[in-house]
């Protein structure tokens, strides 16, 4: 059949080309997945745990766009090696943000945590403070995420058991983050991990072993920072052994952002904090 035989394509009264495009001038603009939120995500490049994880605790309508801070895969040996990585996540943390803010997202979700602790409330508070000028819209970092997850808690919760893949010089980040925060850090397992993608390398029974350890002493509550450690199911797994909270950052974090944008749905299998609270 030629060309000039073919139909003109039909169009029905009131209808235009935008209306098909969702871009008509009266109709509402709303992204056909997200519809309920759109969440940016940055996290390392070397960060392997926090996307799988993010993604199965998401509520319908909500959806995750993740944006790369591009850093090497460095090897971590010691103290001296671990501040040469935070250096170089230092650099990307605003460029991997001025990316993800080109989908126009509703709402940031830092999936990277040692920052967010360092120095202490105050410095963890400028730099919140920093970005949610930058981004122009809410942002959930992972120390205010723990913060607030505790929080949820109670009262009751005021000896920590925590677990990290960093050198001392990062647990000693946390540590002092967490007593600024009324908190007594009992017990603390750095995993001292050898490189950003060797943490989640770790196993659950790695994990699960580490838990145990910080546990000791009559703690009220765990604690695991460090977003590629995959810790989220072993958390909820935890609080079944322990009859405590299990605190997973990448659930916390997660359950933060859901809350701070308004959105109260329960998720189920990831422990308490997103099923209860």
């Amino acid at each position: 059949m030629g060309a000039e035989a073919k139909p003109d394509a039909q169009v029905l009264e009131g209808e235009t080309a935008a209306d098909d495009l969702h871009c008509g001038i009266l109709a509402p603009v709303t992204d056909s997945l997200g519809h309920r939120a759109k969440f940016a995500v940055l996290a390392p490049s070397t960060n392997t745990s926090v996307q799988p994880e993010f993604d199965a605790m998401r509520p319908f309508g909500v959806t995750n766009h993740h944006s790369r801070l591009i850093i090497p895969d460095v090897r971590v040996t010691d103290d001296r090696s671990f501040m040469v990585m935070m250096k170089a996540i230092r650099g990307a943390l605003f460029p991997a943000l001025d990316a993800a803010l080109t989908c126009d997202p509703d709402y940031v979700v830092l999936g990277m945590s040692s920052e967010t602790f360092w120095d202490g409330v105050k410095a963890s508070e400028k730099l919140k403070k920093r970005l949610v000028q930058t981004a122009k819209r809410g942002v959930a970092m992972g120390s205010d995420a723990c913060r607030a997850a505790l929080r949820a808690y109670g009262k009751g919760i005021r000896r920590l058991g925590v677990v990290t893949p960093y050198m001392p010089v990062g647990d000693r980040q946390v540590v002092r983050f967490f007593t600024e925060c009324g908190y007594e850090v009992v017990n603390l397992v750095g995993l001292k991990c050898q490189s950003p993608t060797l943490i989640a390398h770790q196993s659950k029974a790695t994990l699960r072993d580490a838990v145990l350890r910080v546990n000791e002493g009559n703690v009220d509550a765990v604690v695991q920072v460090g977003t590629n450690l995959a810790m989220a199911e072993l958390a909820a797994w935890a609080e079944f052994w322990l009859d405590k909270p299990v605190i997973a950052i990448n659930t916390a974090t997660y359950w933060y952002a859901l809350r701070d944008y308004g959105i109260k749905d329960k998720v189920y299998g990831w422990g308490s904090l997103l099923a209860e609270h």
